[in-house]
């Protein structure tokens, strides 16, 4: 018989999703940050690597909380919204559009990521782990502020950038 799973498990199977997605995230915004070709763009995304550290390490405090070893579980869902970046890189190199390309990507990491806390934040609440509520809500708030700051910078420059042939 199968062992009965409950919302502390999935709270844990989900903190280990959302650190494999942020350990991978690490590994892709400097890439991002090389192909961008505005300096607002490479400095947002070396400014979100700077930030995912510390998520990463508020994180590892969480599963301290809950005397777990920190790993991650594989996140196939973050990895092909790495994987289409990637391809917009590749497919988009040189031309006009790719800051807008790169800003669509980087937005599909944040809607995903604002996703996640989100869920965690609500079940750190609903099952009485007040200590991580704080810790998952303070990732969230950056989440979000990384978002409107990537609609700001395809609204101020990106878009209309990318109408033009290079």
């Amino acid at each position: 018989m199968a062992t009965s799973k409950t919302l502390n498990d999935l709270f844990l199977d989900t903190l280990k999703d959302i650190y494999f997605a942020e350990k991978q995230i690490l590994k892709a915004l400097p890439k991002m940050a090389r192909a961008a070709q505005s300096e607002d763009g490479k400095a947002g995304f070396l400014k979100h690597r700077d930030e995912t550290e510390g998520q990463i390490e508020r994180l590892e405090q969480v599963f301290g909380l809950l005397d777990k070893p920190a790993r991650g579980k594989t996140c196939e869902a973050i990895q092909g919204i790495i994987a289409e970046g990637e391809e917009i890189m590749e497919e988009y190199k040189g031309t006009a559009a790719l800051d807008a390309g790169l800003i669509s990507a980087a937005q599909a990491v944040e809607h995903y990521e604002i996703a996640r806390y989100g869920t965690l934040v609500a079940w750190a609440k609903q099952i009485g782990l007040n200590d991580a509520v704080a810790l998952l809500q303070a990732n969230l708030a950056e989440e979000e502020a990384t978002d409107r700051k990537l609609t700001e910078l395809a609204l101020a420059s990106a878009n209309a950038k990318g109408q033009k042939a290079a």
